[in-house]
């Protein structure tokens, strides 16, 4: 069993040591020189405007959510699609039950205003 996994686990040693190298590097070798306009907030190449600490509408973190969701959903379909024949009807109904689970949340997103920018 242990040699199934033996890859991975050296795979995954093999990464965290890379990161640790390259992470520690900069942190080390890299120069320092802190200068105040260094250390001011940076956005997008313009000075910022307004407070720094300005809080998000819950639009923004649903919206985000739901780009998840739907990512995750093509996750799921594209290697449904590419065994479709080969699973049968089994996997045509489930399938199904998980596409009409996404329709019923994105109409509930739509019906409660989710989806509304111009608010």
């Amino acid at each position: 069993m242990v040699e199934l996994y033996l890859p991975m686990f050296v795979m995954f040693a093999i990464v965290a040591v890379i990161a640790s190298v390259m992470f520690l590097g900069g942190q080390f070798i890299g120069p320092k020189n802190p200068t105040p306009e260094k250390m001011t907030s940076f956005e997008c190449g313009n000075d910022t405007e307004g407070a720094g600490s300005t809080r998000l509408s819950v639009k923004f973190y649903l919206t985000a959510i739901l780009f998840v969701v739907f990512d995750i959903e093509v996750v799921f379909m594209y290697p449904w699609a590419a065994l479709f024949k080969g699973l049968g009807w089994t996997g045509f109904f489930s399938m199904f039950g998980f596409i009409v689970a996404l329709i019923v949340a994105l109409a509930y997103c739509w019906r409660k205003g989710a989806l509304e920018w111009e608010t």
